[in-house]
């Protein structure tokens, strides 16, 4: 591809705290290029690694597409939607790391929620709720208004996320099997998956960095698909329903939107990764107080909200959306 015809690429980006994805498209939605990388979040990384990372994605993903990803600008419009950009001072910071390498003429740095809602409805307006590595909410009214979360994690207040839900699991084991606790059958089957004796052990593990911190989060699913048979789990799902819940609450709320048929768009690895009554679990929680909300799962990942506000910006129409889309889906989503 020649440098005049770069004019027309979109870079996207959607980054959070356990994977990356980078997408090169063209103006009619074509995807030229992709990578996916590990966590690019500002708060494990420091703006500086955080560039890093993205750096050696873009790399891979114009290589792809057959351009030097030495010569900049590459992109006429970006779109960096990472988690932990929740501050001004975290979106100045960033914005500053980019500014120094000019990857694309125009580039526009947010937040994974807003990816989200944009992957999730075109209506531009609603409610969205990333649970990951962590958990976070965006509300956006029909007049641009927005409902925020500082989302800094237990300091915070918030709960939800993978880290979160599996930490809650392996406490419950480790009371049942020392005696403080009711008895579950997560005693049993959490070491299981780790291949260790006994939830003790498994705890002891995690504490020495023999089990790295971050696997945490592989148990989540665990809870989820036993909650019917085992009272512990089925409290750590409620839970989880009620502070998902609690988010599009307090965002519907702060918008006089508790009246409206707002979308709310659940994303995220560990709302992808429940079966369909743990959704509806949510979604009944949330017509309590929103009784006209659609609630749904969106159909494709953030990366795709990223590329779609570029094509936006780009004026592009609906057959490029639509191309984006399910480009993005077939790479991303298999």
């Amino acid at each position: 591809m020649t440098a005049a015809a770069r004019d027309g690429i979109v870079l996207a980006v959607d980054g959070g705290g356990s994977k990356t994805d980078l997408a090169l498209l063209d103006q009619d939605g074509e995807l030229l290029g992709h990578a996916r990388g590990g966590r690019s979040q500002v708060h494990y990384l420091g703006v500086d690694g955080t560039v890093e990372v993205l750096r050696a994605l873009l790399e891979q993903a114009a290589r792809q597409a057959g351009l030097d990803p030495r010569a900049q600008p590459i992109a006429t419009s970006g779109y960096l939607l990472l988690a932990g950009i929740d501050l001004p001072e975290e979106h100045a910071a960033l914005e500053r790391g980019m500014a120094a390498v000019g990857w694309s003429r125009e580039l526009t740095i947010g937040n994974d929620t807003d990816a989200l809602l944009r992957a999730g409805t075109d209506r531009g307006w609603g409610v969205a709720v990333v649970a990951g590595t962590g958990v976070n909410c965006l509300g956006r009214s029909a007049d641009g208004r927005e409902a925020r979360f500082l989302s800094f994690g237990d300091i915070s207040g918030d709960w939800g996320g993978g880290r979160d839900i599996g930490v809650a699991a392996l406490a419950a084991a480790v009371r049942a099997a020392d005696g403080r606790g009711r008895r579950t059958v997560l005693e049993r089957v959490l070491p299981e998956h780790f291949g260790v004796a006994d939830p003790l052990a498994l705890a002891q593990e995690l504490h020495l960095g023999r089990i790295p911190a971050t696997r945490v989060g592989e148990l989540c699913p665990i809870v989820f698909s036993m909650r019917d048979q085992d009272a512990v789990c089925a409290a750590i799902a409620q839970r989880f329903s009620d502070e998902i819940a609690g988010f599009v609450r307090a965002a519907a709320t702060r918008l006089d939107l508790l009246d409206s048929d707002a979308d709310v768009v659940l994303g995220g690895g560990v709302h992808r990764g429940v079966d369909a009554g743990v959704i509806a679990m949510i979604a009944s929680a949330i017509h309590a107080f929103l009784p006209r909300a659609d609630v749904k799962v969106s159909p494709s990942d953030p990366i795709a909200g990223a590329a779609l506000f570029g094509l936006d910006a780009l004026g592009a129409g609906p057959q490029a959306r639509a191309r984006a889309r399910a480009a993005l889906d077939a790479v991303v989503m298999r």
